[in-house]
């Protein structure tokens, strides 16, 4: 599976409330926010932080199926644990299915990129980036012990 999260140009000065788009590309079908009508743009940090929130929950067991939406968007996917592995499935079908262990070693590879390349530019007192800066650890830690 393939996932890429990215923040849109020329909105600016840098802000946790910047929009940006995913991409989620497996075996089965694609899903991607980029060129929809209506826009599914979302606000890409606090998007990111909410959906390693909802994955960390399904990854750890607490939860067998998650629904994820876009803040301020329409775009969505939903994740339902299986014996095969996690499902993961957007309004067009599904997508992919994968083990725990790639699912969470690709999202985090996805979120660490967006970070390394975004975060630093957000003010340090952006509320946003404090939270995803957490869900990030959060998530890293869950991630690392699968």
């Amino acid at each position: 599976m393939i996932i890429e999260f990215a923040v849109r140009p020329d909105q600016g000065e840098p802000s946790g409330f910047d929009l940006g788009d995913m991409v989620w590309r497996g075996e089965l079908g694609e899903a991607s926010s980029i060129g929809q009508n209506p826009n599914q743009g979302m606000m890409i940090f606090l998007s990111v932080a909410q959906l390693l929130d909802v994955l960390r929950n399904l990854l750890q067991g607490s939860t067998a199926i998650t629904h994820f939406v876009g803040v301020d968007s329409s775009f969505a996917l939903t994740f339902k644990a299986t014996k095969a592995g996690i499902s993961v499935t957007s309004k067009s079908g599904k997508l992919a299915v994968v083990s725990r262990a790639a699912l969470a070693a690709t999202v985090l590879r996805a979120a660490e990129e967006l970070a390394d390349s975004t975060l630093e530019a957000l003010p340090a007192h952006d509320g946003a980036r404090d939270d995803y800066t957490a869900a990030l650890n959060q998530f890293r830690s869950v991630a690392r012990s699968l």
